[in-house]
């Protein structure tokens, strides 16, 4: 079953609580997703460690009601 965008917004927001999440459906389909994620907790962070905290927040969905996210992290500038 697919995930809604607002779904998963709000899951990495419960998990980020500072972030600015930005959710695009790329097939129409709902299941194939974009996030742009900001957030001041990145700043200094590798970029794996930022896609970590997100995947994290998510809450193990990735690969199953999540099929496909497109992540883009960053910190505010």
């Amino acid at each position: 079953m697919a995930m809604a965008a607002t779904d998963i917004e709000d899951l990495i927001r419960a998990g980020i609580p500072d972030a600015v999440v930005e959710i695009t459906d790329l097939a129409g389909d709902g299941d194939h997703y974009a996030a742009r994620v900001t957030s001041e907790t990145f700043r200094g962070m590798p970029r794996i460690k930022q896609h970590q905290a997100v995947y994290a927040a998510l809450g193990g969905r990735m690969g199953g009601a999540l099929h496909a996210l497109q992540l883009t992290t960053a910190a505010p500038q």
